[in-house]
């Protein structure tokens, strides 16, 4: 592979944004893209077609005795609006002060190529490598990848195969310090919607005698939250695993304090729930977060109408244990259950996905039947980033 800044400054270039059919062009571009990608490095890709947008899957196999491991990304990234926002074209990288900025630097184009880049090198120096590779790269991650359950499902025989799976979407804090992400949060997402009227109404006449489906969305958000924070829909918290004593220890050892992570984010203070402090709510709890929030008229000046409609886009991020099926009934029972008579509720299910927790060995919550293939990937990635970066890593959740 050449230089992987201009790899990777390339990749970025393709606006490949999952959610808006306006850029299938920069998705199909990004695909094409990792494939070659793949293919320069002696990987065999197949294109696995889906209903959106298709999911790569390369291997590179000899002999099936060899270990094998599995390396999950995603081509597509976020939207990159509002626009006027950034200092920059998002889709064309930038560099300055020594950090690249463009949209999909960090999620997930950076981390695909770092591994891409490294593999590179080492089946250069290697090309006999005793290690079986699968890589699995899809195109609808930031959607809520709706078409990943089928795909595990007709390529189950051939995945299960793999010792374990490296999942190259987490990053670290700077270069002197490598993390090893052991959770990812998991997902409920979904859009509420209220109607009142059957058209907007002018307020001068009918004020008063209607339930603005506005106020109604308000009331019923201000109630998913009690006044410290934490979610105040009923069972929300049961099934949360709890936080130990070593993950505590080795936060400690994370690059960054409250108040260099407060300067950065620029705000005049936190407000995390449930007794964590900051930089442990954003890694060991749940979360009840308003994405959206709609209705009305949005120009400007005035415009003196009851709306017809209002509607709140809502996502939880949710912990080990937790059920996301669970979570998502309970929310939408809560949310029923706190609906005024004067509007209709409407749900859209926007998708949900598990919360991932793998534990390293020889900890306190180690699994007594964890696969030996992972306590050795584990002691692997030690003794490797303890010999590359001077340091051992750190086990974090994100």
């Amino acid at each position: 592979m050449q230089n992987p800044i201009e790899v990777l400054k390339e990749y970025i270039r393709f606006p490949s944004v999952s959610t808006d059919p306006a850029y299938a062009e920069g998705m199909q571009g990004a695909r094409e893209y990792a494939t070659r990608l793949l293919e320069e490095i002696g990987f065999t890709v197949e294109v696995v077609p889906t209903d959106l947008h298709p999911i790569l899957l390369a291997d590179r196999i000899g002999n099936p005795d060899w270990p094998h491991v599995v390396i999950y990304g995603h081509y597509d990234v976020q939207p990159a609006d509002p626009f006027e926002l950034w200092t920059d074209e998002p889709f064309e990288p930038t560099v300055r002060n020594g950090r690249l900025y463009g949209r999909g630097t960090a999620d997930n184009k950076g981390p695909t190529i770092v591994h891409m880049a490294a593999l590179s090198r080492v089946l250069q120096a290697k090309p006999d490598l005793p290690l079986n590779i699968t890589y699995v790269i899809e195109g609808e991650e930031e959607i809520g990848s709706p078409s990943m359950p089928k795909f595990f499902d007709q390529y189950a025989e051939r995945l299960s195969q793999a010792d374990f799976m490296l999942v190259s979407d987490t990053g670290s804090p700077n270069t002197e310090q490598i993390v090893i992400t052991t959770a990812l949060r998991g997902l409920v997402d979904m859009e509420i919607k209220l109607r009142g009227p059957k058209s907007d109404l002018h307020s001068g006449i009918h004020g008063g005698a209607v339930y603005n489906p506005l106020q109604a969305l308000m009331e019923i958000c201000a109630t998913l939250h009690n006044p410290d924070g934490s979610v105040n829909v009923p069972g929300f918290y049961d099934d949360v695993v709890p936080v130990f004593d070593w993950e505590r220890e080795e936060l400690k050892r994370y690059p960054e304090t409250v108040e260099s992570y407060r300067a950065m984010l620029d705000v005049p203070a936190f407000y995390p729930a449930n007794g964590l402090s900051p930089l442990e709510a954003v890694r060991f709890g749940p979360t009840l977060e308003f994405n959206g929030i709609g209705g009305g008229y949005q120009g400007e000046g005035s415009k003196t109408v009851i709306p017809s409609e209002a509607f709140a886009k809502i996502t939880c991020r949710l912990v080990a244990n937790q059920d996301p099926v669970k979570i998502q009934a309970q929310l939408l029972q809560t949310i029923r259950e706190r609906c005024p008579k004067g509007v209709t509720l409407s749900f859209r299910d926007g998708g949900i996905a598990e919360a991932y927790y793998v534990v390293p060995p020889e900890r306190p919550n180690t699994p007594a039947d964890q696969p030996a293939s992972l306590a050795r990937a584990f002691k692997a990635a030690d003794a490797a980033i303890a010999d590359q970066f001077g340091k051992a890593p750190i086990y974090l959740r994100e």
